[in-house]
């Protein structure tokens, strides 16, 4: 299989990515499969995958889960060494061109007191739940890397 092919399984595309990364073939290694596991289940406990009803939860805690990938990510690739570089190279993309622009974005709105206003908090879930899908798709990706069973639906949606 090849980059490409995995990033399109689970729905990753749009990604601007360098044609030789995503025509490598996808060969993970046992350290990958442990870093996809470590990352898969801070991913699947966080907001970053788990529904924020309107009624609930403050939209600066919440960015400040998504931002946290960011630290979680560095530590994981650090934790698992050189020897897990398919997953640092999904990783990164993940974070630099799905993660950053939405936490770019919010840190700067957040420290311009968005969240004060109604509209802008109701715009911040909007984006937030967008985001979630891309990282929920993320999340299965990282279950399949690491050989695991997928988590990611296993509680009903009571919207």
């Amino acid at each position: 299989m090849k980059i490409r092919d995995l990033f399109e399984k689970w729905q990753l595309t749009g990604l601007r990515v360098k044609t030789p990364i995503l025509d490598m073939d996808w060969k993970p290694s046992d350290p990958d499969k442990d870093a996809a596991w470590d990352l898969y289940v801070e991913l699947l406990t966080r907001i970053t995958t788990q529904p924020l009803p309107d009624e609930d939860g403050v939209e600066q805690t919440a960015l400040d889960s998504v931002y946290t990938l960011f630290a979680l990510t560095r530590q994981t690739i650090k934790t698992h060494g050189r020897a897990c570089i398919e997953f640092t190279r999904i990783a990164v993309i993940i974070l630099n061109q799905v993660v950053r622009p939405f936490t770019a974005r919010w840190h700067r709105l957040s420290q311009h007191g968005a969240f004060a206003s109604a509209d802008q908090c109701a715009q911040f879930r909007r984006e937030l739940h967008d985001l979630q899908v891309q990282l929920r798709n993320y999340t299965r990706l990282l279950a399949d890397l690491a050989d695991v069973e997928d988590l990611t639906e296993l509680e009903a949606d009571n919207a």
